[in-house]
């Protein structure tokens, strides 16, 4: 009994020690997670701090600039076209005939009427002689006609000869006449022929290669004819517009201004001719999508060539007094385009802008930024918002570089 008593306060004695050890170890539980706790805070505070003496401390970016200017910006329209010429005449003999002689050179440049070639005159002079003397013989039988009805009308009122034969005699004098007109037909178509002997230049402009050679016979059947003759002054030029551009181009050209159009070489390099634009096709083209239009050039120096390739550039519009800015100070980004304008302290500020159309290497703005403003135009990808900037000729402040110099230290020790 005595036992039991001993092992009951033994068990007594052994419960408060145990809670004092419970109550100890949540206590330094609790001091190891305040202490990780304020570990952690330190850190953080310690690497912002860090981060924000490094922004202040970073050095400005060296940045190359460009002023915003105002600008007349033409809005142009760009296709593809093809030298057309307003005349291609086939050059055929209207007689039949061996050629006697060819009076132009391939590839030379005509003028309207100019001849070309002659065809042997000799028989058409010929037919010109007949159809003279046939016309003579019936006009000597009209006049002896003439005579008797004057005649016969005499005796008529004498009583001396029947009516039917002055009326006869009267239709025989009117078949003269007709016979005389058939006659001075003939003479004039005999005449015609020897002028069609004699081949000219149906229009002015370049002739091609001759088909025949003097010598042949020709007729005014042959297929290819005698040569080409191309009108190049003045020439058009053919070329196709988006059918989003009809209405710009109608209702320029309904307040009669002239469009100016510019053909361009294949690289588009060279200035081939100026030009005006002339007119549009009647209706649009469903599987492309353009319209045919053209536009004339006066090749006053035969630059155009006829079925050249050229580039061509309609000014549809002017833009005037455009902001213009140039195109290396575009950049892109989630909310469009912007640009970093620089302001008077040198510091960089993202500005959104709205872009209008382009003129070689500048390209207008519509919003966004105003006339005198600097903008970055090299430099810009090492740019943030608010950023310091610098230009290529500023010198860095001294106390950037020494903190550039313990910053490199500090990194290699």
């Amino acid at each position: 009994m005595n036992e039991h008593r001993a092992i009951s306060v033994t068990a007594e004695a052994a419960q408060p020690a145990a809670a004092g050890r419970s109550w100890r170890s949540w206590l330094w539980v609790a001091l190891g997670i305040a202490l990780a706790g304020g570990v952690a805070w330190w850190l953080v505070q310690r690497a912002g701090g860090s981060a924000a003496n490094g922004q202040r401390g970073r050095p400005p970016t060296t940045v190359g600039l460009a002023t915003a200017k105002t600008a007349d910006v033409p809005i142009s329209i760009d296709a593809l076209g093809t030298v057309t010429p307003l005349v291609t005449a086939t050059v055929r003999p209207q007689v039949s005939g061996v050629l006697q002689r060819i009076a132009f050179t391939e590839g030379q440049l005509v003028t309207k009427g100019q001849l070309l070639a002659v065809i042997d005159p000799r028989p058409f002079e010929a037919l010109v002689g007949q159809a003279r003397g046939t016309l003579a013989r019936d006009t000597a039988l009209l006049a002896d006609a003439r005579l008797s009805l004057s005649r016969y009308q005499t005796l008529l009122k004498q009583d001396s000869i029947a009516r039917q034969q002055v009326d006869t005699q009267a239709a025989l004098v009117r078949q003269l006449q007709g016979t005389i007109a058939t006659d001075e037909a003939a003479v004039r178509a005999a005449q015609l022929n020897v002028t069609y002997s004699r081949i000219t230049a149906p229009v002015a402009g370049r002739v091609g290669l001759r088909q025949v050679d003097a010598g042949n016979y020709i007729t005014p059947g042959d297929a290819n004819g005698l040569v080409v003759v191309t009108q190049v002054q003045p020439i058009d030029v053919a070329f196709t517009l988006p059918e989003a551009q009809i209405n710009l181009v109608r209702k320029r050209q309904a307040t009669g201004a002239r469009l100016p159009v510019s053909a361009f070489d294949r690289a588009r390099t060279a200035t081939i001719g100026k030009g005006v634009f002339s007119t549009l096709d009647n209706s649009v083209d469903v599987t492309t999508g353009t319209v045919k239009a053209k536009a004339r050039f006066a090749n006053a120096d035969n630059a155009l060539f006829p079925n050249q390739f050229v580039n061509v550039r309609l000014v549809a519009d002017v833009l005037a007094d455009a902001v213009t800015i140039p195109s290396s100070a575009l950049r892109k980004g989630p909310k469009g385009d912007f640009v970093f304008v620089v302001t008077p302290d040198r510091t960089a500020q993202l500005r959104v802008v709205t872009l209008g159309p382009s003129m070689g290497q500048d390209n207008a703005v519509l919003a966004g930024l105003k006339s005198g403003e600097r903008v970055v135009t090299e430099g810009a990808d090492r740019l943030t918002d608010g950023g310091k900037v610098m230009l290529a000729g500023d010198k860095r402040p001294a106390g950037g570089a020494q903190a550039n110099g313990r910053r490199r230290r500090g990194s290699a020790a």
